[in-house]
């Protein structure tokens, strides 16, 4: 945890306060079972290797990520593993944008930006992080695996 920590105490002072409240929304709302760990450089919650002892990619060493949160230079990054091959989601997820953010969806295939920190849906995202168990993001990540190796 202590990486977490340094992680967090570095980021840059105008991205501090949405940060450190997006973070407390996750750990708020993250279902059981998933272990926070500098992973990539950045926060990220993992299904320990305990649990999913295959590992992200085929590698032993490496936890499957779920959920992590970067402050870059010029934006926040959530990035929600889950969404990416869950068409029902990501659909659901971006019609409660709509309704609650005047601005944009800035969103890449599992990257959720936030340019803006006034902007930021704490409530929706508490709502979207919470909407898949561990044990269903093991068992997509896996369909998605086995789906791709065909």
């Amino acid at each position: 945890m202590d990486q977490v920590q340094n992680y967090i105490e570095n980021i840059e002072v105008k991205w501090q306060d949405a940060y450190l409240r997006l973070a407390n929304v996750i750990t708020e709302n993250i279902p059981e079972g998933f272990v926070l760990r500098l992973q990539y450089g950045m926060p990220t919650y993992v299904v320990p290797l305990s649990v999913f002892s295959e590992g992200y990619l085929g590698r032993s060493d490496e936890p499957l990520p779920f959920i992590s949160l970067a402050a870059q230079k010029k934006h926040l990054s959530l990035y929600h593993m889950g969404i990416m091959g869950n068409k029902e989601l990501l659909a659901w997820f971006q019609e409660e944008y709509q309704k609650v953010v005047p601005t944009k969806l800035n969103m890449g295939k599992s990257c959720i930006r936030f340019t803006n920190p006034n902007t930021i849906p704490y409530e929706l995202i508490g709502e979207l992080i919470g909407k898949i168990s561990m044990e269903e993001w093991i068992a997509s990540y896996i369909h998605f695996t086995e789906k791709n190796k065909k």
